[in-house]
């Protein structure tokens, strides 16, 4: 966990410093997903840092990919929420995850423009801001807050949750499922599109934190799925609305 903090430590000098900037330089990747020079940076200032620490660690990063031989591996998104770091908006993220044997033992979630971090070591609770994090005990979708990155990218049973909870929020990326750990929501959904580094952190922080975190029908997730966090005692019910038919009509605005 320390040196997890200290690789976070190394992430956050980068794109703090850079966030805002004028001269930021921005590309579009094949997928046309956006990728700026911090992004870059950070995942080769990473690889550099384990490199140098002698650890028996490769990185499998979003930006170049994987390196790693053995069985342990950092699982690194230098900047999730791009789109976000790119337009000056505050939410967003690296996420930092080790894999031992296939099983992610550590996770770190670091948001240094809101001045959060969250993080979880398997078996041993989730932490944000030296205070454990634990979900909610909402047991109901019409008492819930539920929120989702992007609506656009969500099966119409999504819409028979909104219609039905006490409140819906779009506040996207790793930040609605550390808001889940945390308590603060209630469920948070992504579409088909989470690659395992987009995933792999914040589900054990939701998992540490006590909540339930699986694909939107209720699967493992893999790379390039969809992904349901939840306080657990909303899951179940969740994974019935979101695969039936959705409402008769939109939601109300």
């Amino acid at each position: 966990m320390s040196f997890a903090f200290s690789l976070a430590d190394v992430a956050d000098a980068i794109t703090l410093g850079r966030f805002r900037s004028s001269d930021l330089v921005i590309d579009t990747k094949p997928d046309r997903s956006p990728v700026t020079e911090s992004d870059r940076a950070v995942e080769v200032a990473i690889r550099g840092a384990v490199t140098r620490s002698g650890r028996p660690e490769g990185v499998l990063g979003e930006e170049f990919g994987d390196d790693s031989r053995g069985e342990h591996r950092w699982i690194v998104d230098p900047i999730d929420g791009t789109s976000s770091y790119l337009r000056g908006v505050p939410i967003w993220a690296t996420l930092l995850a080790l894999e031992v044997d296939g099983v992610v033992e550590v996770a770190v979630a670091s948001a240094p423009a809101l001045g959060r971090r969250w993080w979880a070591r398997r078996g041993a609770g989730a932490f944000t801001d030296g205070r454990r994090c634990t979900v909610s005990s909402v047991a109901n979708i019409a008492d819930a807050a539920v929120s989702t990155t992007s609506q656009r990218r969500m099966p119409p049973g999504w819409f028979s949750i909104v219609q039905q909870a006490w409140t819906n929020r779009g506040l996207g990326d790793f930040w609605q499922h550390c808001l889940v750990a945390e308590g603060s929501l209630d469920l948070a959904t992504d579409g088909d599109h989470m690659r395992i580094w987009d995933y792999s952190a914040v589900k054990l922080i939701v998992e540490e934190a006590g909540g339930r975190s699986t694909t939107l029908d209720g699967g493992e997730p893999v790379d390039r799925c969809s992904l349901l966090s939840s306080n657990g005692l909303l899951h179940d019910e969740a994974i019935r609305m979101l695969n039936g038919p959705g409402p008769v009509s939109p939601p109300s605005p």
